[in-house]
C-alpha cells in the first residue's frame, strides 16, 4: 500500500494526526526533500528507509515503491502542503493505477492557508471578497491563456499566487491591468516555519520591497482588499439573523 501524505505547510506540528501515523508505521518514506521540513523525518521508524525525491526521477520514485510493495512493505509519498495543490501527484497516481498498486491520499494544510493563519486574515470578507483565487505566473509550466494573470485579475478577488515570487516584476505588471496600485499586497516566505518572514505593502511598492529583502523562492503572494479594509459584519452571528440553529 502506498500512502500520499500532504506534510503540512512546514510547522512539524501542521501535518495530520493521521499523517503522522502513517509516517510512524512506514517501511519506506520518499520525501519531496526540496520542500518538505526534514524535522517531520522524526516520526519515522528506526529502520525505515528513507529517499529524497529532490533529485529522483518520477522512474525512479516509482522504482523503489515497486521495490517496496514486493516485500509487501508500506510506502508513505510525503509531499509538501497539501499534494492536490501543485504537488505533481496525478502522474503518480495514474502510473500506480496502471500498475495495479494500491494508494490513497491524506490531505495537508496548504502554505495559502498557513499564510492567511500568518497574517491573521481572513480571505473571504462579507461585502469584500467571496472568492479565492488559487494561481502561478507562467513559467515552465505553461497557463492557459484563460488562466493568465491579466485574465483572472479582473474579477479583483483575493488572490493567493504560487510559485511566482522570483518574477514579482510580472507578477505586479499583470496585475496593475485590473487592480488598484494601492490594492494590499502581502508576501509570506515559508509560512509556519521558525524562519518564516512576512512583507506587506501595496502593487504599487511590493516588489522594490521583495528586491531589497531578497525573497526569490517559498513564498506566497496574497492580493486583495481583505488585507487592510472595512468589511460588513457576518450574518452568522448577526442577533437580528435567524438560520436553522437560532431562532
Amino acid at each position: 500500500m502506498v500512502h500520499i501524505v500532504g506534510a503540512g505547510s512546514g510547522a512539524v506540528d501542521l501535518i495530520t494526526l493521521r499523517g503522522k501515523k502513517f509516517l510512524e508505521t512506514a517501511d519506506v518514506v520518499i520525501y519531496a526533500g526540496s520542500l518538505v521540513n526534514p524535522e517531520l523525518l522524526q516520526f519515522c521508524r528506526k529502520d525505515a528507509r528513507i529517499f529524497n525525491s529532490a533529485s529522483m526521477t518520477l522512474d525512479e520514485v516509482l522504482a523503489v515503491i515497486e521495490e517496496t510493495e514486493s516485500k509487501s512493505q508500506m510506502t508513505v509519498r510525503l509531499h509538501t502542503g497539501d499534494p492536490s495543490i501543485y504537488g505533481a501527484i496525478q502522474e503518480q497516481m495514474d502510473a500506480l493505477s496502471k500498475r495495479g498498486i494500491e494508494f490513497d491520499v491524506t490531505p495537508g494544510v496548504s502554505s495559502f492557508l498557513a499564510a492567511a493563519s500568518s497574517l491573521k486574515t481572513e480571505f473571504t470578507l462579507p461585502n469584500v471578497s467571496q472568492t479565492v483565487i488559487l494561481t502561478r505566473i507562467a513559467g515552465r509550466t505553461r497557463v492557459p491563456e484563460s488562466e493568465s494573470l491579466k485574465n483572472l485579475a479582473t474579477h479583483k478577488s483575493t488572490m493567493c499566487i504560487f510559485l511566482s515570487i522570483d518574477r514579482i516584476r510580472d507578477v505586479v505588471a499583470d496585475l496593475l491591468t485590473s487592480y488598484e496600485s494601492s490594492t494590499p499586497v502581502a508576501i509570506v516566505q515559508k509560512a509556519s516555519w521558525n524562519d518564516e518572514k512576512i512583507i506587506r505593502g501595496t502593487l504599487e511598492t511590493i516588489a522594490d520591497q521583495v528586491e531589497k529583502s531578497g525573497i526569490d523562492r517559498t513564498a506566497m503572494i496574497i492580493v486583495g482588499n481583505c488585507l487592510d479594509c472595512e468589511y460588513e459584519l457576518s450574518k452568522l452571528y448577526d442577533s437580528n439573523f435567524s438560520h436553522g440553529f437560532r431562532k
